[in-house]
């Protein structure tokens, strides 16, 4: 038997618990993979609480999208890929747990240099950040804030955009102004002020904007700072962000990614594997936990925290 993190009911990090569930098997199309790291993302606490909508629960459900491993098993019409070969996924269906089966489009070879934890820490962050970056047309005669830089996607938005060529304004608090900075941000403080503070450093103007914090603030500086409504995006307000004129992509967003929106997601993650390879994307890394340990992953994750978290089986 393999082991997982389901839950029974939604609520606190308390509902998550280890279960035996079924060894994984390759259906033709799919993989199986040893899951060696599991990324802890803030969708994941979102589905356990019914933060985010989703069907009622008739069976234990399974949690988790991001991961990497080894593949154990290699279905019927695989091709590219053999037993024992590392590498990462995104977009499963239970990563919290020892093993998976996935198709092998969510898959991808994960480079020499690129640990298992880094891996599991990408495909959310990277895919959310490419994909809006994408959708707004961000090049480099852009000036780009980033409320939230300091976060997983914040990190992933100011690395694809100072590689597109554009100047990034990120916010963040004070404390994190050393790693907005490496990642090639200029960092400013949130806070009252702080449309004052970007005119600051940003004379000739903002021309796109993207909320990756959720507050009150980074949507009404958004608008007071960016002319055009269609270059703001929410990644959280998806809810309320046509009230504001402005774009939502996920966040509970009515409307559905595009078509090529979703390919942008999926994109996003083998470039992030290469650019990583090649030193030029990183990830920064938070606490690692035992899978056995994923009710205290959440607590950590929603209390706030430095780095992404990983579960590690």
């Amino acid at each position: 038997m393999a082991e997982a993190i389901v839950y029974r009911e939604f609520g606190g990090p308390e509902v998550l618990e280890l279960a035996h569930v079924p060894e994984a098997q390759a259906a033709p199309g799919e993989l199986v993979i040893r899951v060696e790291a599991v990324g802890v993302n803030p969708i994941d606490w979102k589905l356990r609480s019914a933060l985010r909508p989703s069907p009622p629960i008739t069976e234990p459900r399974r949690i988790g999208g991001d991961g990497a491993g080894v593949i154990t098993a290699v279905g019927e019409g695989v091709i590219g890929f053999r037993v024992g070969d590392p590498v990462a996924f995104f977009g499963a269906t239970g990563a919290y747990a020892s093993s998976v089966n996935i198709p092998a489009s969510q898959v991808h070879p994960r480079p020499a240099g690129v640990s298992a934890a880094q891996g599991a820490a990408l495909g959310i962050p990277a895919g959310t950040a490419y994909q809006a970056l994408r959708s707004l047309a961000v090049g480099e005669s852009d000036t780009l804030l980033v409320h939230g830089g300091s976060g997983a996607v914040g990190q992933a938005i100011i690395q694809f955009a100072t590689l597109a060529c554009a100047r990034v304004i990120a916010t963040s608090s004070s404390r994190r102004f050393d790693r907005v900075r490496a990642l090639g941000a200029v960092a400013v403080e949130y806070g009252d002020g702080l449309a004052e503070r970007v005119r600051a450093v940003a004379p000739d103007g903002v021309t796109a904007a993207i909320d990756a914090a959720g507050t009150d603030e980074a949507i009404a500086v958004s608008l007071e700072l960016v002319s055009e409504r269609n270059r703001i995006a929410t990644i959280v307000r998806g809810r309320d962000a046509a009230g504001f004129g402005i774009r939502a992509f996920q966040g509970g967003a009515p409307d559905p990614l595009s078509a090529a929106e979703l390919r942008w997601r999926e994109e996003a993650f083998p470039v992030a594997l290469a650019l990583m390879a090649a030193g030029r994307f990183s990830v920064e890394l938070g606490p690692s936990f035992a899978l056995a340990d994923a009710a205290e992953a959440h607590r950590v994750l929603e209390s706030g925290v430095q780095g992404k978290i990983v579960l590690l089986p």
